[in-house]
């Protein structure tokens, strides 16, 4: 496939690549987003996704591995400095790709789900993707109020976690709670029940909210409450570390194994 050369700023495709980099309603309207590096991209390819392009610095000698590799796929080569105004990252790679952003699969009768409200770090996201995909979650569904899932930020974040869930943005939580098979439990302060004491060795979905309000009343109303035990003094927990303790606590009553019976 032949490298397409670009020295300029002006030039319409950087133009285009610089849009899926910063800007939200470009990425909605493409349907596309950026991978940052190495790693996204393999995860990507190992869950069947092949990049519409790719795009290299000049100056990188290791991507020649990753042209072989793939090519079918269209490159486009960048001074470095252009490249650099892609990606945030110090020291990047020398290669990005553009992919499609997968489309969600039609709700089903999933097992373990989580319900995020409101979260608007997309660091926070990325980490929360990372521990659902790592514990075994299979869907996760976000209000219209969060952050965006497919941003270049929260894909860093997940180093790839989001290849192995079915993410649904945009969703009715407290309809997707009635609609779910089975419990739903939501993080909260001060309850009387704690993590320890819940079941969840069947169908199990944990809601959590944004990082200073918590979870909307409504939302509550539609799941059993919940605390994290703490020893120390401190009132709470950041929302990803919060997340990664519950659900891992899924994975313990299991026996490690992360799926139902």
């Amino acid at each position: 496939m032949p490298v397409k050369h670009i020295t300029s700023r002006e030039n319409a495709l950087f133009r285009d690549l610089l849009a899926l980099a910063e800007s939200r309603q470009a990425r909605r309207d493409k349907g596309q987003t950026l991978l940052d590096g190495e790693h996204l991209l393999d995860e990507a390819l190992r869950a069947g996704i092949v990049p519409d392009y790719l795009v290299v610095c000049e100056a990188a000698a290791e991507v020649e591995d990753w042209l072989a590799r793939l090519p079918q796929v269209p490159v486009v080569s960048l001074t470095a400095a252009l490249f650099k105004k892609l990606t945030p990252v110090s020291t990047p790679t020398g290669i990005l790709s553009v992919i499609d952003i997968p489309k969600p699969e039609p709700a089903r009768s999933d097992r373990f789900a989580m319900l995020l409200e409101e979260i608007q770090d997309p660091g926070n996201l990325g980490s929360l993707l990372r521990s659902a995909a790592a514990a075994g979650v299979e869907a996760v569904y976000l209000s219209k109020g969060c952050a965006e899932a497919w941003s270049p930020k929260a894909l860093r974040g997940s180093q790839g976690g989001h290849f192995r869930l079915n993410i649904h943005e945009g969703a009715d939580l407290t309809e997707t709670v009635r609609m779910f098979p089975g419990r739903a439990y939501a993080a909260a302060l001060r309850c009387g029940c704690d993590l320890y004491s819940l079941d969840l060795t069947g169908p199990s979905a944990f809601a959590f909210g944004n990082e200073g309000a918590g979870l909307s009343d409504a939302l509550l109303r539609e799941t059993t409450a919940f605390s994290i035990p703490m020893a120390g003094e401190v009132e709470s927990l950041n929302v990803a570390a919060a997340a990664a303790i519950c659900l891992f606590e899924r994975v313990r009553q299991l026996g490690g194994s992360g799926e139902s019976a």
